[in-house]
């Protein structure tokens, strides 16, 4: 079943799984996160999709729980973007580089279990390149001149 799990959120804020018919947790639904299933969490009150909102209040937790992921000058330098001309570039920049980690994470494992050393030196000369790549792509919209070397490379290739 590939579609989109449903979960309601009733008004005494209490969740509703439709496809399992019961109650669940916020723990529940971090459950579903981390095990990547597909689910969207809907309002009852006006059938508005709070996906996102449930999303926070489980990473709050977690950031209250135990070793935090965010540092505080973190969490600002997120917030300095909010409104500015920049935001959905970052969104999609910071977006970009999650799906990216989590993919050589995968490959990492993988890779690890069959030549240790030949596949760190191939993820790391994959990384440099990857970021390399992002960087440039995130200043180059941002409006900012790339060094003359890169625009050697951008003009030999046209």
């Amino acid at each position: 079943m590939n579609s989109e799990r449903i979960i309601k959120k009733y008004p005494n804020r209490r969740l509703y799984d439709t496809e399992v018919s019961r109650y669940i947790t916020l723990a529940d639904v971090r459950d579903l996160v981390m095990n990547s299933a597909s689910f969207k969490v809907v309002d009852t009150a006006n059938e508005s999709d709070i996906t996102r909102s449930i999303l926070l209040q489980i990473m709050l937790e977690e950031e209250t729980g135990g070793e935090p992921l965010f540092s505080a000058a973190m969490l600002a330098q997120i917030i300095r973007f909010y409104g500015g001309t920049l935001q959905g570039m970052f969104a999609r920049y910071l977006e970009s580089s999650l799906d990216l980690f989590a993919k050589q994470q995968q490959e990492m494992a993988k890779a690890l279990s069959e030549t240790p050393f030949e596949a760190m030196t191939r993820m790391t000369q994959k990384n440099v390149e990857i970021w390399t790549d992002l960087q440039e792509d995130f200043m180059r919209a941002a409006g900012f001149p790339l060094g003359p070397d890169r625009k050697k490379d951008d003009e030999g290739a046209g």
